[in-house]
């Protein structure tokens, strides 16, 4: 996240894999560390009780062990989820399957946990896990959910945030949107109260409803590489194909890494 500061001191070795990124900064002795991790919590694609193989199945109450192994290495963890709960999945909670997300047979009956209440759940468990680690004594920043701007229907069916160059005044409010947050954020303040005795620092970095106003920081149809990609409306008004989910632009993404470096100095620093 704060990528881009080092950078204008010095270019960074990259020393990782397709599992882990790592830019190792020598002038400092920093890494920067990329770990993915779409959900935060532990996940499996066999074949669990009455879920077939090939559905990916989230253990809620398991905290993803890609990062976890790695947790007492590191200073500073930064946390950034969400999106992903809108994808095909089974919820396991307490080694029972209780819901899903695009999936789940009509025989067996109503589900108990749907997407927003399993997302709660994930971020309370990993980052509950990740402040209570006996190892870990470091800071935690969790940045909250990243709001799209697709206005006149989703992603997939005729959204857009073509013409977007400028930050907006007014912002279109995104229902799921804000439910996700309101999720995420009673997820994290439950694992506030379960960390009450521990050694690491846990911040929310609050990024959803300033960053409303910002569907300039989208690459829109930019981010296809092709010379020859479509980036106007179709004679009936239809838009060219859309990326309004993720931000590469310049503008907010550098915000961003101005606020984390901010927490992160006022944690060390004592500002």
């Amino acid at each position: 996240m704060v990528f881009l500061h080092i950078t204008q001191e010095e270019a960074p070795k990259n020393r990782g894999n397709r599992r882990m990124q790592r830019w190792q900064f020598r002038s400092t002795n920093t890494m920067i560390i990329r770990i993915w991790s779409s959900w935060l919590v532990h996940t499996d694609p066999e074949a669990f009780q009455f879920s077939p193989k090939g559905v990916t199945k989230l253990f809620l109450d398991i905290p993803d062990k890609t990062f976890m192994e790695f947790l007492p290495t590191f200073d500073v963890v930064v946390l950034s989820s969400g999106h992903w709960f809108a994808k095909q999945s089974v919820y396991v909670l307490n080694n029972s399957i209780l819901g899903g997300q695009l999936w789940w047979p009509q025989e067996a009956g109503d589900m108990k946990i749907n997407s927003l209440e399993a997302y709660a759940i994930s971020v309370e468990t990993a980052v509950t896990a990740i402040s209570n680690h006996p190892n870990f004594t470091g800071l935690v920043i969790l940045r909250s959910y990243s709001p799209d701007h697709y206005e006149g229907g989703a992603w997939n069916t005729g959204g857009s945030c073509t013409g977007k160059t400028m930050p907006v005044n007014e912002m279109v409010r995104n229902g799921f949107t804000d439910i996700m947050h309101e999720k995420q954020i009673t997820g994290f303040q439950q694992a506030v109260k379960k960390s009450e005795n521990s050694h690491s620092k846990l911040r929310l970095m609050d990024i959803t409803e300033m960053f409303g106003y910002r569907p300039d920081g989208h690459p829109g149809p930019y981010r296809s590489p092709d010379p020859n990609k479509i980036i106007e409306r179709g004679p009936n008004g239809e838009p060219p194909p859309q990326d309004c989910l993720h931000w590469c632009m310049p503008g907010p993404i550098d915000t961003w890494n101005e606020i984390v470096l901010e927490i992160i100095r006022r944690e060390f620093e004592g500002a």
